[in-house]
Order: C-alpha cells, then structure tokens, then sequence
C-alpha cells in the first residue's frame, strides 16, 4: 500500500520568481505595518476637523486648538516620514528581485534561441523583468497594501453615524465593481497589445539589421509601410486599453467626489434632525474621501499592474521551461579525440532532422574538410559539434565524453568556433580575442593574435590592441572583423577549433594565415573542422567530408575523396573543388 503524501509534499514546488519574492518577506511585512500605521495617522484630518468643530469652536479656546495642531502637526509629519520610508522599500523589493534573477534573465535570453529558435521578441525575459520591477517600484503596491483598510475608515463612518456609513460603503461598492470591470476589460486588449508591440520591435531590429540592403534595392518604404500598418494597429490596441483604464478611472474620481458631496448632505440632514453634530459632517466627508482612495489610485494604476502580472506569467513560464543549468563534476581537458556517433540534428524548435545518421571520428592532429552544397546541413553539423545546438539522436563526445557532460563555461575553453556570421562585441580588440574573460594574460591574447597572423594588423590600428571596435565591429572592414574572429577562436590553444566559411571575406594574405592557423592547431595536437566552398579553405586538412541532403556521401583522406568528388562530376562541368597535396603529411 502506497503511503499517503503530506499536505507538504502534495505542495507544488515554489517557481523562483516565486523564490526571489519569498526573500524579500522581511520588507513585505514592514511595509504592511508601516501601512497599518500610516492608515491609522491618516484618521488625523478627520478627527482633527471633528475636535475643531465640536470643541474649540463652541469653547473659543485658543490653548486648544494650538495643542490640537501640534499635534495634528506631529502626526502628519510622521505619516509623511513613514510614507517616504514605504516607497522606498517598495523602490528595493523591486531592485532586490531584479538582481537575484538578471542573471538567469540573461542566461534565458542567450539560451532561448538555441532551445526554442528565433520566435517572438529575444528581449521580452528583460522587459517583463523591467515592467515587475517598475511596478513594485511605483504607487500601484501601496495602494494595494492600503486598500485591506478600507473596513477601518467604514467601520468608523458607521461609528458617526448609520447612514454616514451606508453612504460610504455604496461608493465603495460601486468603486469595487468598476475595479472589476476595469479587469475585465482590460485583460485581453492588454495581451494583444503586448504581442502586436513585439511584433513591431521585431520588424524595426530586423530593418535596423538589414538597412543597406532596403536602401540599396529601395525596399525601404515597402517594408516600412508593412511597419506602418503593424504600428497602427498597435496603437489603436494600446489606445483601447488607454481609454478603457482612462475612462474608468475617470468615472470612479467623479463618484468619490460625489460620494464626498453626498456624505455631506446625508450630514447635512442629520445636524438639520439633531442627529449629528456639525463636525461629523467635515469628518465624516474627509473620511469616506479617504475611506475611496486606494480603490480609486489601484484603478488609475490597474494598466500597469495588468502589465506586471502578464509579465510575472511569461517569466515565470520561460523560467519553468528553461530551468538554471546544473554544474557537471570538472572533467581533464580533452585532447585525444572526437567522436561524432549516429548523430541527427534539428534546427531549435524544430523536429525534421537536417542532420543524418552522421558517424565519423577525428583523432589529435587531424583537420578536415566538411564540403557540400548549399542547404546540405555543413553549418548544422558544426553547430552541433560546439554544442550551441543539441541533437535529436546521438552523441558528440570528446575524449569519450558527451558535451552535455561539460558545463558551457568550462567547455568554452576547449572550444574554438568561428561561424559564417561573424560579430564582434562593443568593447577593445584585445578584449574580443579574449572572449571578455576576466583579468587576461596580454601574452595569451598576443599569442592568439600572431597565430592568425593579425598581430601587424591590430598594432597598426590607432590605440592597437586597445582599439574599440564599435558595436557589432562596425569599426572594421569585414576582413578584419573575421581574422580578429578567427585569433578570438584560437585563444587559450582549444583542443577542438570548428571554422564554417573562415575564408568568406579575406583575401590572399588572410587565406595565407587561415592556412598557417589551420597547420599550427594540428601540429599542437588539436582538431579542426572546416566548413568551405573554395579550395583554399581546405588546403591545410588531411580529410574530407562530403555532405549531401543531410547525409554522409564520403568521408576519408582528402585526395581520395576530392578524387572520387571529381570521378562523379560531369565532364563538362568545372571542377568546384582543386586537389591540393597535404602540405603535412599527415596520415589520417
């Protein structure tokens, strides 16, 4: 018989937004204190305008009405003080909760492509992050902390008189009703909104990306109307939720001033009959005003509290579906082999396999050569290799072990990619070489430099290895930017070194070193993979492997390979690929 699970155990794990709010319980309990107190000194106005009509005026005391305003004086200061206190709290809970989770934020921002592809808007994580923090940082919180005292101020009312009270409780009722309403019709256009906004941004980075190619084919004003439309209809989504929130807001300011005046004449009536005092009518007035206000100022802040809350869902979901990647017990460097074993690849987010069945192993030393035509799954392989894309079926190991076996961190150091797209980061040359790391030794990142052959070429530049290369590079020439990209691949002497189209903007001398690098990684003992279209790319390896459709054609010594590539060629056509001899003589 199966034991019955605890009520804690049958409890569903908190989600880490949930964790990182929990952290904070200290300063949500001292915020709804201070708001217990600040409440009750906000009874001040009422009781104070009583005791001036019921006493000082009746006995002309001048003594007490200035001991009344001391007093009166005190405790507003102390509300002020308290007050500024709250919102500065609030100011920390949602910088707290920013820092303990920007870090994951990010790390979701940088993985999410390569789990789930290039959908929807890369940066949402960051700005719901944003819109959370920006909320609890705002007067929306503390008119939610102030709005369970809304009994107090009624009950009071109640105490002046019934149908003080009842008068109040039905504006107050009437203001809770457009509060839910306001959900109501909020809710949905809120969401559209948010998803015709990503949609927007969307086009505008990729028009930002691609800006020569809309000018030069005059493209521009044919994507920009499509980027018209999709801006009009995001405004009109955010316009109807404006006016919806807007709208309500202002029907429920006009009925707390109504309620206010209508406070009045009920008291009004009551002095008339002898029931009340003229000093009721004043604090009865203040106090229902009073009483109304959280509802009111938690309706004037419903849009971003809506906003916050959709923003709390997408990250709590992406934070379940992309959880923090466990630390792997630290394995040797490898610098034996790579195996590639039955090894099937998809593009993220993607089921049909672009990669087939593919099965080869490369010992230390050795380079090879991955040709094919376009769309035959060369950068699909290689991204597979480095491990930015995890396969459907298969392994890639290195020395016998999988790469999901290493931490991305630790596996980074080994590892030395150069893809067709090629982009620098904003900061100095010397930092790009290497990889942003942390106190850098300047002989590691020279050393890098010289074996791409780029060393005369940065010292050549303005502040040399100091030069900053703009955002995205856009200080170099394309040329630059790759042979900078490929000393960036070899720094720190990585065992596995992967190049798809390394040649793709350099010219004669830049094929010369690409060669030189290629020679010198095998020579140290580590392996190369070289994706490439031109011959030269491939002069420096001893294998070769033929891709077609997803699927191994050949794989084996270069000659014999190129030599079987060439056999199967029409005659009539040019050759795509020239046989070169090994320069090394290596032996595969």
């Amino acid at each position: 018989m199966q034991p019955v699970p605890t009520s804690t155990e049958r409890r569903s794990p908190r989600s880490e937004l949930g964790t990182a709010l929990a952290a904070c319980r200290s300063a949500f309990i001292g915020v709804g204190v201070m708001s217990l107190v600040i409440n009750v000194l906000y009874l001040t106005g009422s009781f104070f305008m009583l005791e001036i009509y019921d006493r000082v005026l009746p006995s002309r005391s001048v003594p007490t009405l200035v001991g009344l305003m001391v007093l009166a004086g005190g405790l507003y200061a102390v509300q002020g003080i308290l007050d500024l206190i709250r919102s500065r709290i609030l100011v920390r809970i949602g910088s707290t909760l920013d820092e303990i989770l920007s870090a994951r934020v990010y790390d979701i921002v940088v993985r999410m492509p390569l789990l789930a592809g290039q959908r929807g808007e890369g940066l949402q994580p960051l700005r719901d992050l944003d819109n959370i923090r920006a909320f609890l940082s705002g007067m929306g919180p503390g008119a939610l902390f102030d709005l369970p005292w809304l009994p107090l101020y009624l009950a009071i009312c109640f105490a002046f008189h019934p149908l003080i009270g009842l008068t109040a409780l039905a504006g107050a009722i009437i203001l809770i009703a457009l509060t839910v309403l306001t959900e109501y019709l909020t809710s949905q256009p809120m969401k559209r909104a948010a998803g015709l906004a990503m949609r927007r941004q969307d086009l505008a980075l990729a028009s930002r990306r691609n800006a020569e190619v809309l000018v030069a084919m005059g493209m521009a004003g044919r994507v920009g109307k499509a980027w018209d439309e999709s801006n009009r209809d995001y405004l009109a989504s955010h316009a109807r939720v404006s006016d919806v929130a807007g709208g309500l807001g202002a029907i429920a300011k006009v009925l707390r001033m109504m309620l206010q005046s209508a406070v009045l004449g009920v008291g009004a009536w009551l002095v008339i009959n002898q029931q009340a005092t003229a000093g009721i009518i004043i604090a009865g007035s203040i106090l229902s005003a009073r009483a109304l206000a959280p509802v009111d100022l938690a309706i004037a802040h419903w849009k971003g509290f809506v906003a916050a809350r959709q923003s709390w869902h997408r990250l709590n979901r992406l934070l379940g579906m992309i959880p923090a990647a466990a630390v792997p017990t630290l394995l040797e460097p490898p610098c034996g082999r790579l195996s590639v074993e039955a090894l099937s690849v998809a593009p993220p987010g993607e089921q049909k396999a672009v990669v087939q069945d593919m099965s080869f192993t490369l010992e230390a030393g050795h380079g090879v050569g991955v040709i094919g035509p376009s769309g035959s799954g060369k950068s699909s392989l290689v991204r597979a290799l480095v491990g930015v894309w995890h396969p459907l079926r298969g392994k890639v190991r290195l020395d016998g072990a999988a790469l999901d076996q290493w931490s991305p961190e630790v596996l980074g150091r080994h590892i030395g990619y150069l893809p067709q797209d090629v982009e620098l980061f904003s900061g100095t040359v010397a930092q790009n070489i290497a990889r942003f790391e942390d106190n850098a030794n300047s002989e590691d990142i020279i050393a890098a430099a010289r074996q791409a052959r780029v060393h005369d070429l940065i010292i050549g530049m303005r502040d040399g290895y100091d030069t900053q290369v703009g955002e995205q590079g856009s200080v170099l020439s394309a040329g630059q930017a790759q042979r900078i990209a490929l000393a960036r691949a070899l720094y720190g002497n990585p065992f596995l070194v992967v190049l798809d189209e390394p040649n793709s903007n350099l010219d004669s001398d830049g094929d010369a070193a690409l060669n030189a690098a290629i020679l010198s990684v095998r020579a140290r003992g580590g392996v190369v993979v070289v994706v490439a279209h031109r011959p030269v790319g491939i002069e420096s390896v001893d294998l070769v492997l033929v891709l077609k459709d997803g699927r191994a054609q050949a794989f084996g010594p270069k000659e014999a390979v190129l030599g079987q590539v060439l056999q199967r060629q029409p005659p009539a056509a040019t050759p795509a690929i020239k046989i070169v001899s090994d320069k090394t003589g290596a032996q595969p």
